[in-house]
């Protein structure tokens, strides 16, 4: 990322690059929803999901960069657009016919709710979490592109001999992940803040 920050034109500032994080985002959405007609629609969905990374790991290394960070600003704006980014992700997923609609929906709202944990962390105990246990924004992104190349492929898995829908798999199994990240990172965060503030 710093050498990409180091060669790029002037004329493009971090909210550019924020902007571009975000529209590709709702775009990959835009192409989840395609799907349900067009399959292929999945394979752009991997080329905005890779501008989406670009976007949203350059934007503040360009700042730091150029020494030009606006801390508070950069923290709401990039988690603002993350919130309504990942809603239009979600949304698409839910219309593609690749996946549910409830365990769509379920792997936005745990998503929303490891959000908040990750906020409250950030304001009682001055800690921003954006991974947990080394699985993070990349990762998942990884996860939702190698899931789209698979669609193409294997649309079904057969899972104790039924025939179920591959991201209705890949999607439950998510939701399980989140949660468990969820509860200890509550569970740890919460005893931490009981020692600090302990009542004598």
């Amino acid at each position: 990322m710093l050498w990409l920050a180091e060669r790029t034109p002037h004329c493009i500032n971090s909210d550019h690059l924020t902007l571009l994080g975000f529209v590709a985002l709702c775009l990959a959405g835009v192409c989840y929803a395609l799907a349900r007609w067009n399959r292929y629609t999945l394979l752009l969905g991997v080329v905005f999901l890779a501008l989406n990374w670009l976007g949203d790991s350059l934007d503040g290394t360009l700042a730091r960069v150029r020494n030009c960070q606006r801390p508070r600003y950069g923290f709401y704006v990039d988690h603002i657009v993350d919130t309504f980014a990942a809603f239009f992700l979600m949304g698409g997923l839910a219309l593609s016919g690749c996946i549910h609609p409830a365990i769509a929906f379920g792997m936005l709202i745990v998503f929303l709710m490891l959000s908040i944990e990750a906020y409250l962390t950030t304001y009682t105990l001055g800690q921003f979490q954006l991974s947990y246990w080394k699985f993070g924004p990349t990762e998942i992104r990884l996860l939702l592109a190698a899931g789209n190349l698979a669609l193409l492929r294997w649309p079904t898995a057969k899972v104790l001999g039924t025939q179920v829908r591959l991201l209705d798999v890949g999607g439950a199994l998510g939701i399980a992940g989140m949660v468990l990240m969820l509860i200890v990172s509550a569970i740890r965060h919460t005893g931490t803040l009981y020692r600090e503030e302990k009542i004598s």
